[in-house]
């Protein structure tokens, strides 16, 4: 890291006196140079990439890019929580606040190669799982835009854990996980729709994944501000480190967010309203009506004779109500063995006709139902019919 040497080399804060280690624990940062020194020293070395942050890294693109392609949030936060401490995304964030360049590029490495780490994965997942993933998950097409609710959390998040990383690394940790699920979902998003051909992902959840990193970037940075990090010099090498890489993490979230306004990827799309069209009123025009010609009476002949009609009984209709020994009705058929028409429940009333079919050693029934849809049922699911007189 480059920090400005001094003449004395610092003492490592593991060995100094219970006193000073106490005092350095109260006050928000070191006030000795030696100790302050020391103190960015160790910061550095704990947010320093190793291999278990790449290794945790691919585990946890293939947890995270599973848990989208089956739309289940469950194992999404299982995927963060497997995810490795996000050490070097602290890193930048301390390498930038203090001007240190070598520090801030081999955070921003170690960062890069964890992140093609977790797209690679979620490439492998998204190729194998074309045969059973849904044509579009939800929680893919979620993790692909930008949300305000997720950059307020991840500012929160990016802050918590420079600041717990200066006096709790266990606490650093667990407020890691959120860095972890904001910054790496939208990546395996963006990995499963180059693999899948899912529309809205590709490079979607890539530029929100940028947007993302700048944003926690600069939480990060401005914690490390407030808890008394700042360049050492005023207006020596180390501001203006401090302020160049600034200007980078600036570039990367500007850049990222001038492409998702620009071409309008990673937006969410809003939802537009129905707009009513008139309905036209047709008008009524009115047709005379050509006059009528009266006929003229004509004489009858008074029959001598009238024919009495002898009324013939029509036949009393058949009612049958459904009763069914298995699954509460039955079907009602376009025609025996067809498709269904209607569904009717135990007790519904039907009317029966006298045309009847056996077909495969069952006999169907024509039958009416009470709104008059006509269709054919098993007679076995009929009790109770009406005796023809």
């Amino acid at each position: 890291m480059d920090l400005p040497q001094t003449e004395q080399q610092p003492d490592d804060p593991n060995r100094l006196p219970p006193a000073r280690r106490r005092r350095a624990r109260r006050l928000l940062a070191p006030l000795d140079v030696d100790e302050r020194a020391a103190f960015l020293a160790e910061l550095a070395r704990r947010a320093s990439p190793s291999f278990d942050f790449f290794l945790f890294s691919l585990l946890a693109g293939l947890v995270l890019s599973a848990g989208l392609v089956l739309d289940a949030p469950f194992v999404l936060v299982a995927g963060a929580v497997l995810a490795p401490f996000m050490a070097p995304v602290v890193g930048i964030s301390l390498g930038t606040v203090t001007g240190s360049g070598r520090y801030f590029a081999r955070s921003l490495a170690g960062v890069f190669i964890g992140s093609l780490l977790v797209f690679l994965a979620s490439l492998v997942v998204g190729f194998a799982g074309q045969t059973w993933a849904p044509a579009q998950p939800y929680l893919a097409a979620v993790h692909a835009r930008i949300s305000w609710l997720h950059f307020a959390i991840l500012a929160a998040g990016g802050a918590a854990t420079a600041a717990y990383i200066v006096h709790d690394e266990r606490k650093a940790a667990v407020s890691s996980v959120i860095l972890a699920y904001g910054l790496y979902t939208p990546l395996a998003a963006a990995a499963l729709g180059l693999s899948t051909g899912m529309p809205h992902l590709w490079p979607d959840g890539l530029v929100v994944f940028a947007i993302y990193l700048a944003w926690v970037t600069l939480s990060g940075a401005l914690a490390f501000a407030v808890l008394g990090y700042r360049p050492l010099t005023l207006f020596g090498y180390t501001l203006g480190s401090a302020v160049a890489l600034l200007g980078i993490i600036l570039f990367i979230g500007l850049g990222g967010a001038g492409a998702a306004f620009g071409a309008q990827v990673g937006i969410p799309t809003p939802i537009p309203s129905a707009t009513p069209s008139p309905t036209l009123t047709p008008t009524v025009t009115p047709t005379p009506v050509p006059p009528t010609n009266t006929p003229s009476p004509t004489p009858t002949r008074t029959p001598t004779r009238t024919a009495t009609i002898t009324p013939t009984p029509s036949p009393t209709p058949v009612f049958a109500v459904v009763q069914a020994a298995e699954g509460g009705g039955g079907f009602v058929r376009d025609e025996p063995g067809g498709g269904i028409v209607a569904i009717l429940g135990n007790g519904a009333v039907v009317q029966v006709l006298p045309e009847t079919v056996e077909l495969n050693g069952q006999v169907w029934v024509q039958v009416i139902t009470a709104d008059n849809q006509r269709g054919w049922m098993l007679q076995i699911l009929l009790a109770a019919p009406t005796p023809t007189p």
